[in-house]
């Protein structure tokens, strides 16, 4: 979901880049989050349903203090907060509020939204963060929006010449067609040449969680390449919570971590530990690195536990095909992820499958929305890099012009970052000057159930670039060694096509190729 930002001008006098501090407003949250936590306590010990309004200070100090401490925090799982979040970085979103499964956002689009002026994260100023730094960080984002609206206008009449071949757009062709390519080759544009814009730049969000993921949030706040950015938002959202009700957190606060093991590390150079792990990818995008062995066989024997069968009324391949098969499993066709609800589908959770992946930035931040795929993601402040380290993408390598811009961009922004280093700068003030072409590297794990669902989401032509090439080499890997396993994944077209209408579930965004007629043997241009 696309929100606007409300930039408040916050810069330096003749500053190009507008900023602010982090804004966190409390949209919706129960009304007595503390009392009805220990109510839900009470119920487990209850001959009935206790509601709220029974919860007695007595209750509220003994009940609370014993599962709290105690570790029994389901109960506080039930308070839950939706957050309005505005002027907050991608790099912070990426490195601590996305980094976990336990949260629901909404969040600003730099896929399909222009962003035509430069508003971005400014760290605070300090002893190695004056004037001068300042003036280094702002120009670097000055240069990377110039270098984006650049690379926009480069590439829309590349974008609109691929599209219009792929619609069959003529000098007779009906105007609606005619703006739908329109439009799509603006979006396709900057959906590109967002790759150039720093990790810095704002974002905008609806931001839900639950109350004791924010305990968890407040208490690791310093776990993240963002530790400062990290402790102003959570300190928000932890007032705008005690504003409600100051008693949620005033009686069990026990205080942030601030000695983090991961902080403990001699300084080094990421380059080393990056070409490794590239060596390893040997030229993949993603690359499979482990799996259950016996996945066919153990996903056979629990679908029989399942459904009370033997071996010999559902031999291995038969099992397999009624869960996999769309055409005899319904919910293989279900837009709405029912997976885990179902029960001939749960047995998909006991295979499990591990990749190695290398993607930008930018990609992996939409990647790790995949909560029930998690990833083990790189600490940047670690793994940095003297040396530009990104990603390009294939409309960028197609276009002499653009790559020549985009590849200016990359050596200005790491030329930018390395300056900040060299002066003294903090590392993890420094790191907000990179694009979000930056290569990320990490080693993402899942089981079948889910990994269907992403592969069945990211095989789509619509899905980013970067995620479908590394959905595509996932599924061929897995067919592999599996090859029973490779004629039942592919995008919802793929899976749809002779059985059910519409074959396409994207509507209006189809993306105007029949994928379902030869995948995966098909061509992606755009």
């Amino acid at each position: 979901m696309a929100t606007q930002l409300s930039p408040i001008p916050d810069a330096s006098s003749g500053s190009q880049v507008e900023t602010a501090a982090p804004r966190v407003t409390l949209r919706n949250a129960f009304a007595h989050p503390l009392n009805s936590a220990i109510a839900a306590a009470r119920t487990c010990y209850s001959p009935h349903l206790v509601v709220p309004e029974e919860v007695t200070e007595k209750q509220r100090v003994t009940i609370g203090a014993g599962t709290y401490f105690g570790g029994h925090h389901t109960v506080y799982q039930h308070a839950h907060f939706e957050f309005g979040l505005e002027n907050v970085s991608r790099q912070f979103v990426w490195s601590f509020l996305h980094a976990h499964p336990f949260y629901n956002s909404e969040q600003h689009s730099q896929r399909y939204v222009r962003l035509d002026r430069a508003q971005a994260y400014i760290p605070a100023a300090s002893a190695q963060f004056g004037a001068a730094e300042r003036a280094i960080y702002e120009k670097a984002v000055v240069r990377a929006w110039d270098h984006y609206r650049e690379l926009t206008r480069v590439l829309e009449p590349t974008a609109r010449a691929i599209l219009s071949d792929i619609w069959h757009v003529g000098p007779m062709s009906h105007a609606r067609r005619v703006q739908k390519v329109e439009r799509q080759s603006e979006k396709r544009a900057i959906e590109v040449a967002r790759y150039v814009l720093p990790v810095a730049a704002f974002t905008t969000m609806v931001h839900t969680i639950s109350g004791i993921v924010l305990y968890r949030l407040w208490r690791m706040q310093a776990a993240n390449d963002t530790p400062s950015e990290a402790r102003h938002v959570l300190g928000e959202m932890v007032a705008r919570v005690r504003e409600l009700d100051s008693e949620f957190f005033d009686r069990f606060d026990n205080g942030a971590m601030e000695e983090m093991p991961e902080w403990k590390q001699p300084p080094r150079d990421g380059e080393a530990f990056a070409r490794e792990f590239d060596a390893r990818l040997a030229g993949l995008t993603s690359r499979l690195v482990d799996f259950s062995p016996r996945a066919i066989e153990a996903m056979a024997e629990a679908y029989r536990a399942v459904m009370g069968l033997t071996a010999a009324e559902c031999p291995d391949a038969e099992a397999l095909d009624r869960m996999l098969n769309p055409a005899r499993n319904p919910y293989r066709r279900e837009t709405l992820n029912v997976g885990v609800h179902a029960p001939m589908m749960r047995p998909l959770d006991h295979a499990h499958f591990t990749f190695a992946k290398k993607i930008s930035h930018t990609a992996d931040s939409q990647d790790q929305r995949h909560r029930m795929v998690p990833g083990s993601r790189p600490l940047l402040t670690l793994a940095d890099t003297r040396a530009p380290d990104f990603i390009t993408p294939m409309l960028i390598r197609e276009n002499p012009r653009a790559l020549e811009i985009y590849q200016q961009a990359m050596e200005e922004a790491w030329s930018a970052k390395n300056e900040l280093l060299d002066r003294g700068v903090a590392c993890e003030s420094a790191l907000y000057l990179l694009p979000n072409a930056k290569a990320i590297r990490l080693v993402e794990s899942g089981s079948l159930l889910h990994l269907l669902h992403k592969w069945t989401m990211r095989t789509c032509f619509n899905a980013q670039e970067e995620i479908y090439e590394a959905s595509i080499e996932e599924v061929q890997q897995v067919r592999e060694v599996f090859p029973t396993l490779g004629r039942y994944i592919g995008p919802p077209c793929h899976l749809r096509a002779g059985i059910s209408t519409p074959i396409c579930t994207e509507g209006s965004h189809f993306c105007g190729v029949k994928v379902w007629l030869d995948f995966p043997n098909i061509e992606r241009r755009i």
